[in-house]
């Protein structure tokens, strides 16, 4: 019995010894956990802020930073006198972000009354391209109306600026100096064939954005923007004006379908003309057609033979030997010269200088031509 309660006393002993035991292993533990876990924490904040500072801040700077386009407007086309055939006015393109604006039915409302848009319309627009983060609405609209959009101030809602090119000569020198399509690109005539000399090189400004894609710092320019360079031409406007004028009144009065006229320097060879009638408005693209944009003075082939007719005879009547009642034989209605037949559409027979410029005969104007001689 009494070994019995000094055993018992023993356990008991023993296990009151144990238990402060087993609570501090049990601290000891928690504190490591706490140390380990503080430990990565530190170690992967030296990691973020020391080894990876530069790449985390680019990063960073990249959602929000941006390099926005300067445009550059193309070079403008004058006359030999400096009055302007070609040039580019500032315009606004109207844009939004779909995604953003697909539960601003009012706002939308409000951009569709400015820009005279179907609201409705516009609205379901902006709905099908929910998955969009960039949209047209309108563009080459007045910088009047890009004001008034601007000062909606609705995320998702922007303006940008572009060029637009104008001729103030309308149809006049159309198929002449061409036309640029919407985005300011050369299509036709002189803009086309000098379109690397009249296109300029766009800049580039870094600005920042907000969440809303809002600029809100302008950061300075990266890249100035380079205007085409201009180009000057030998015609001359009020010349160009005349030549269309009589030329357009000649067709119509010979119910013709079509003509060109080209009026020249005969000192110095420029150009100081090039009409071309049907034309077209190239401020208007709804008027252009392909059929009319055609420069046929340049484009269209045909015989230059029966043009230098009038040049031959000329020479024939300035030699004082020839006058317009000259009489010339035509017949057979063909001549040989050297290797070469020359020949009539028939047998005109006997006719006088009028008549060989009448009926246009290569047999008179050959015969002309050799008596008169080479020089």
């Amino acid at each position: 019995m009494k070994w019995s309660r000094k055993l018992r006393r023993s356990i008991v002993s023993n296990g009151a010894l144990a238990r402060p035991w087993r609570c501090s292993v049990r601290v000891a533990v928690v504190a490591l956990l706490f140390f380990s876990g503080a430990s990565v924490l530190i170690w992967k904040a030296i990691d973020l802020q020391v080894a990876q500072h530069s790449f985390l801040s680019s990063k960073g700077g990249a959602l929000h930073v941006r390099q926005l386009e300067i445009p550059a407007n193309r070079g403008m086309i004058t006359d030999r006198n400096g009055e302007p055939l070609a040039i580019s006015v500032p315009v606004d393109a109207i844009w939004v972000d779909p995604a953003q604006l697909q539960n601003k039915e009012t706002e939308l409302r409000e951009l569709a009354s400015i820009l005279n848009l179907e609201a409705d319309t516009l609205i379901q627009q902006v709905k099908e391209a929910a998955n969009r983060r960039f949209m047209y609405v309108q563009r080459q609209v007045p910088p009047e109306i890009g004001e008034k959009v601007k000062a909606l101030r609705v995320a998702g809602i922007h303006t940008r600026r572009e060029y637009r090119r104008f001729y103030p000569s309308g149809e006049v020198s159309a198929p002449l100096i061409g036309f640029t399509d919407i985005d300011d690109h050369a299509l036709e005539g002189i803009e086309l064939a000098y379109d690397e000399w009249l296109t300029g090189e766009p800049g580039l400004r870094r600005i920042i954005k907000d969440l809303h894609g809002r600029v809100i710092e302008n950061l300075g320019v990266v890249r100035e923007a380079r205007p085409g360079r201009p180009l000057a031409l030998s015609i001359d406007r009020r010349l160009q004006y005349l030549a269309y004028r009589e030329l357009r009144a000649g067709i119509e009065a010979h119910n013709a379908k079509g003509g060109m006229a080209v009026l020249m320097d005969a000192r110095t060879g420029e150009v100081l003309a090039m009409a071309n009638v049907p034309s077209f408005n190239p401020n208007n693209r709804l008027s252009i057609h392909p059929s009319r944009t055609r420069n046929r003075a340049i484009i269209d082939q045909f015989e230059p033979g029966s043009a230098i007719k009038p040049f031959l005879v000329l020479a024939a009547l300035q030699t004082g030997r020839y006058t317009p009642q000259t009489v010339i034989d035509t017949s057979p209605g063909w001549i040989k010269v050297d290797r070469f037949t020359i020949r009539d559409h028939r047998d005109y027979g006997v006719m006088d200088v009028t008549g060989v410029l009448q009926k246009s005969s290569n047999v008179g104007a050959t015969r002309i031509a050799m008596d008169v001689g080479r020089e």
